[in-house]
């Protein structure tokens, strides 16, 4: 009995090695007849080991069947060797004129073989001189495919023998076996049950030096071709039923010798097998290293770019999340990467970071001027960190900023070209699988971010029609505020005119006389500046100290009270102060309404090298990154019930065109921190401005 179990053991796994390969020579591989006959090899060698293992299984002799499917397969490897032989121009055997007189003499010892098996069972196998002719028949066909195999080596090129090497170890190595089996019986007068037995496990391990040569020649390969999604749901639903078989009879075994505790653990065992499977099938990390390891070793080429594109415009074009997260996610899928961050240039004159996918932890500003982004727009190529860690000539040897070499895990660099200049980059993570960086992918990720590119800019673009169209109504609105003002003021002219008929109430006409008159200045005032649209007010040399001073002082009546300090007095810079005081009062103003009565708010001046640094810090319930990155400085956009939305977007862009910068810090219910940074007054600067 344990004899018979390993007989069909062993030829079962020929059955399915060789189905296997069979599978994958008919999804995988591309050719033309070559690839047919093998093939067709490969499935009768199948077939014969699992009619092996069947009859084992049942304890059967061999039969008739089996031996007839011994002979189709070995006349199976004999046509392919026979094939690829023909084609050879200059052979010591088997010469072009010789091929075809070769092949009619091997097709008639087949038949005759045939014929001696078919006479060999004649009687239910009770007749002797048939049965030994029949193995003297297959030693002669094992002769025959050593001797073919030796041909096609040997009359190869030897430039060309290293995409047949394994093929004719393979092919060459079941020929010898069966070479040694059938020997051994003419010499004993019967088979050897042990060679026999390990026949089925030899013909399983010859599997892989023919799976080696067939990917090594695509051309011996039927031409159908399958999409790789098909191919990878194949291979996830082979393995996964494979390790179902193997978890099961591990848990029948359990169950076996268990005794009592048998039926528990083999339940127990069981449902912990198909936990860990489903774990494993939906594991990112082993999806990535799957797809990767298909695309190596079936595929001519890395990607299914029909597929790949399909998918990239897909993710671009959905909606959900922001346009930069999905361009990152785009390019980031193309890797197997899982996550990274984006940089675009803005008019300050700096990449800024916009978003971010998976990779919280990126931030930074570089400058568009700096020699890596100057590399970056020049060479307009994928920088991997890693590669530059070990071969920074390669690069340039240009300077990695610390603040991206300071991100973790960060691993490639993606330049986004738009018209031939740097519009921005993507930082991608370390990918799940190890991706092996050649022209392949670096060419699909440069033309990847060329096309997100050209989406970001469309945003941009259309964002920024957006914002002009909403100050040319924001006008529009001011006219129609000034014809009405013009009106209000009129009337209340003529009230003010009318009230200096009625002196009979002195007290009551001076109140309403003074009242009517204020609003008639304060009307006029805000009339002359909608009307103009500028202001008359030049930029100058101020005191600094003497602005915070003002603006302080006009927020006391709040609550709570600003508190005023002064590091560092005398400091000077250049700006017009009635914006400027806008400016730092809208901050403080901010800041007063963002914090509870009993919380505090302070503005504090320093001096930081040739900058004037003015910080307003409040103890309120701060704002949320996404806010600060996706709101706050974006006109019309505002959280109070009044509030038109361009007090932040004023100071920034304000800040900005005096030469300075705006920067926010905030941490939900830890308070919010502006800082402003401007550059300090010099004589010779104002020499300059008035040359």
């Amino acid at each position: 009995m344990l004899t018979t179990n390993i007989v069909a053991l062993s030829y079962a796994a020929a059955a399915a090695a060789f189905f296997f390969l069979s599978g994958l020579l008919l999804t995988s591989w591309r050719g033309r007849l070559h690839g047919m006959v093998l093939t067709v090899a490969c499935l009768l060698s199948a077939l014969w080991a699992a009619t092996v293992a069947y009859q084992a299984t049942l304890g059967r002799p061999i039969s008739l069947l089996t031996d007839i499917l011994e002979i189709l397969r070995n006349a199976g490897w004999t046509a392919f060797l026979v094939m690829l032989l023909g084609p050879l121009r200059q052979t010591e055997v088997l010469s072009p004129p010789r091929v075809k007189p070769a092949v009619v003499a091997v097709t008639g010892f087949y038949l005759l073989l045939f014929l001696v098996t078919l006479y060999s069972y004649e009687g239910l196998g009770t007749a002797p001189f048939g049965a030994m002719a029949s193995v003297v028949g297959r030693g002669a066909m094992a002769v025959i495919g050593m001797i073919l195999v030796e041909q096609l080596y040997r009359n190869t090129p030897a430039k060309q023998r290293w995409g047949i090497k394994f093929a004719c170890l393979g092919i060459g190595g079941l020929f010898a076996y069966d070479f040694y089996l059938y020997s051994d019986a003419m010499l004993f007068r019967q088979v050897s049950p042990e060679i026999w037995t390990a026949r089925g496990i030899v013909n399983a391990l010859v599997v892989p030096l023919m799976a080696v040569s067939a990917a090594r020649n695509p051309q011996w390969s039927l031409g159908i071709s399958v999409s790789r999604r098909i191919l990878f749901h194949s291979t996830a639903l082979l393995g996964a039923a494979m390790y179902l078989l193997v978890m099961a009879a591990a848990g029948y075994y359990l169950r076996f010798f268990g005794g009592n505790w048998g039926p528990v653990l083999q339940v127990a065992f069981l449902f912990g097998a198909v936990a860990l499977l489903l774990i494993v099938l939906f594991s990112g990390t082993l999806r990535s290293w799957l797809k990767v390891f298909i695309s190596k070793n079936f595929f001519s080429y890395n990607y299914d770019y029909r597929e790949e594109w399909l998918r990239f415009i897909l993710t671009l074009s959905e909606d959900g999340h922001g346009l930069g997260e999905r361009a990152i996610q785009a390019i980031a899928e193309l890797v197997e990467s899982p996550g990274g961050a984006l940089w675009i240039s803005s008019e300050s004159g700096d990449c800024e970071l916009v978003a971010h996918w998976n990779m919280p932890l990126a931030g930074g500003i570089e400058p568009v001027n700096s020699p890596f982004c100057r590399f970056l727009e020049n060479q307009q190529w994928v920088m991997d960190l890693q590669e530059y860690d070990t071969n920074p000539e390669k690069y340039a040897a240009i300077t990695i900023p610390q603040w991206l070499r300071a991100i973790p895990k960060a691993w490639l660099v993606v330049p986004l070209i738009q018209h031939g200049g740097l519009f921005g980059f993507v930082l991608l993570a370390q990918p799940r699988s190890r991706i092996r960086l050649n022209w392949e992918v670096n060419d699909l990720l440069k033309i990847a971010g060329r096309q997100a590119a050209s989406y970001l800019a469309q945003q941009e673009a259309a964002n920024a029609l957006l914002v002009a169209r909403q100050f040319e109504s924001f006008n529009r609105m001011s006219t129609f505020v000034v014809h009405d003002l013009k009106n209000l003021v009129s009337q209340l002219s003529l009230l003010l005119s009318l009230t200096e008929k009625h002196k009979n109430n002195p007290e009551f006409q001076k109140d309403m006389t003074d009242t009517v008159d204020f609003s008639v200045q304060k009307m006029k005032l805000l009339l002359q500046k909608l009307s103009s649209g500028t202001s008359d007010e030049k930029s100058a040399p101020l005191p600094i100290e003497n602005l915070l001073q003002q603006a302080v002082a006009a927020k006391l009546a709040d609550t709570p009270k600003p508190v005023l300090e002064i590091q560092d007095p005398g400091l000077e810079v250049f700006a017009n102060w009635v914006r400027l005081e806008r400016v730092i009062g809208h901050l403080i103003q901010n800041a007063i309404e963002a914090t509870p009565r009993d919380g505090q708010v302070l503005v504090h001046l320093a001096r930081q090298d040739e900058s004037a640094i003015i910080e307003v810090k409040d103890s309120g319930h701060g704002m949320s990154e996404e806010f600060i990155r996706e709101r706050l400085f974006k006109p019309f956009e505002s959280t109070k019930s009044a509030g038109m939305g361009i007090g932040v977007f004023e100071s920034r862009e304000y800040i900005r065109e005096l030469g300075g910068q705006l920067e926010v810090t905030s941490s939900q219910s830890g308070g919010t921190t502006f800082r402003v940074m401007l550059p300090l007054h010099r004589q010779d600067q104002a020499v300059e401005r008035v040359a």
